[in-house]
């Protein structure tokens, strides 16, 4: 892993953190329960499988460049399959999902892959 890398990734930890910290603020405002729905795990989920695609696509960017675009697609889908396997049948054992729910995996979701997008798509453009 590169320096550039691992400063991306030390980066999206203090956005994370950040981020959560705006989640669990407006949980409480709302006087809705802060710790529920997996929350802490679906921000490490989500940061460690950011971390996961990221070592993946540079990995294979020095190796074979025609494959990154489907690693990074795979690696989105398997973001979502653990979502599924790990998550969904918590959000869904009540017989509804929630808005609460969605937003806590949801919210990781979206602000890593537009971090990872941003970061790759400059990394892309350098080579």
């Amino acid at each position: 892993m590169t320096r550039k890398s691992f400063r991306f990734l030390m980066a999206l930890i203090g956005i994370l953190h950040f981020v959560f910290s705006i989640h669990l603020s407006l949980l409480y405002v709302f006087d809705k329960p802060l710790f529920e729905n997996q929350i802490i795990g679906a921000y490490l989920l989500n940061y460690l499988m950011a971390a996961i695609v990221l070592y993946l696509v540079e990995r294979n960017l020095k190796v074979e460049s025609a494959q990154t675009g489907f690693i990074f697609l795979a690696g989105s889908g398997l973001k979502f399959l653990i979502f599924f396997l790990v998550f969904y049948p918590t959000y869904k054992a009540d017989g509804a999902m929630d808005s609460m729910e969605f937003a806590t995996f949801f919210v990781p979701y979206v602000l890593c892959l537009i971090l990872e997008v941003y970061y790759l798509s400059k990394q892309l453009n350098n080579q």
